[in-house]
């Protein structure tokens, strides 16, 4: 096929590392595929500073950026399918980006379009108004797909998954015990820090782990004024010695061969304030950790089961002390984690590739994709 495509190759925290995993996962997968790739020739950071249109703040930024990147997307979409048919297009777009009507006009030119979001499970907001432009909106949180119907699009449930042409196991030295990489948010410090407490060598790196603290006097200082007036118990923290900043792109895959235990959180953004419960989902990491060879110890969430087979090919955690002693007991049992280890990483290969799923989904919505892959 000959597909537009249309993504940006980073996350959008930019701001402290390069990262093209994006474009490692799903431009370089549709290539291994046979495809013919027509990428969008454009600059996404200018607009990655205003995402959110409903904002009073951000709308007539929004509403600017929008017109300009509409207008360049329908150039180079008419001209590529006037040079030759475009089969297919491809995004990973929010509402911010585009114009609902520029999508519109797209599948006027009889071309199928297909957007991909995996954010939707706390930021459904940032895509709602775009996405019944579309034929087909790739969902990976099960939970939100009525929501989308709702919205008026057309979902099919696509998880996540990794490249295995990218992520894969490296013969390095196992330096590191328990490991985490990624942004400090939520309940990710809290069990890092009970983790060093209990005595287990942990370490993270990413965004906001190096942020500058209070001097460690004045801090146990503050904690127990707070525990003597008002009962409030501070929960442990790491170590700034066990921190460090965002990986490259290499560093994060060895990083997972370099670790006896790599940890995963399914929870995201903030713990609620209310009390209600986290919101979870099944994350890029999920796949990524496993295709990559890792012993892979992540917290308990039903819909990974779906993927993965608890205590045979990752293994759960539901609360801190169990965390806790998870990591010690597969820390002594060397031949149980590896048998579990290459478990995950078999799993991975056989059922979730980048470019398995795109053949799942190509024949969901019938596209005819086999004229190079054969019987692939």
């Amino acid at each position: 096929m000959r597909v537009f495509y249309a993504a940006p190759d980073y996350a959008l925290d930019r701001n402290t590392i390069v990262t093209n995993l994006w474009r490692a996962n799903l431009y370089d997968s549709l290539v291994d595929l046979g495809h013919e790739l027509v990428e969008f020739n454009i600059d996404y950071e200018p607009f990655n500073y205003c995402l959110d249109p409903q904002t009073t703040e951000q709308h007539d930024t929004v509403r600017k950026n929008r017109a300009r990147f509409s207008e360049r997307l329908l150039d180079q979409v008419r001209a590529a399918h006037r040079q030759s048919p475009i089969d297919l297009f491809f995004s990973y777009f929010y509402s911010a980006y585009v114009e609902s009507d520029a999508i519109a006009e797209i599948r006027r030119l009889g071309i199928p379009t297909v957007n991909w979001y995996c954010n939707a499970s706390y930021q459904f907001h940032l895509v709602k108004e775009i996405a019944p432009a579309y034929d087909f909106c790739l969902v990976p949180e099960k939970f939100r797909m009525q929501d989308y119907r709702d919205a008026g699009a057309n979902p099919i449930y696509c998880q996540e998954a990794s490249n295995p042409n990218v992520y894969r196991p490296y013969d390095v030295a196992e330096t590191y015990n328990v490991t985490f990489v990624g942004q400090k948010y939520g309940n990710r410090p809290g069990c890092l820090g009970a983790l060093h407490q209990a005595g287990v060598d942990a370490r993270a790196w990413g965004p906001h782990w190096m942020d500058s603290e209070v001097p460690r006097w004045s801090r146990r200082l503050r904690d127990q004024l707070r525990s003597r007036l008002w009962g409030v118990k501070q929960p442990p923290s790491l170590p700034l010695e066990h921190c460090g900043p965002p990986l490259e792109d290499q560093q994060l895959i060895e990083m997972y061969s370099r670790s006896r235990i790599s940890l995963g959180f399914s929870s995201v953004a903030e713990i609620p304030k209310d009390g209600s419960p986290a919101i979870k989902q099944v994350r890029l990491r999920d796949f990524e950790a496993t295709m990559s060879g890792a012993f892979y110890l992540v917290e308990a969430y039903d819909e990974l089961t779906e993927f993965f087979e608890p205590d045979q090919e990752i293994v759960f955690f539901g609360c801190e002390q169990e965390l806790i002693e998870k990591a010690k007991y597969y820390l002594t049992h060397d031949e149980e984690r590896n048998r579990i280890r290459a478990a995950g990483l078999r799993r991975a290969r056989a059922e979730h590739t980048w470019q398995k799923r795109f053949v799942d989904v190509f024949d969901q919505i019938g596209l005819d994709h086999r004229s190079i892959l054969g019987a692939a």
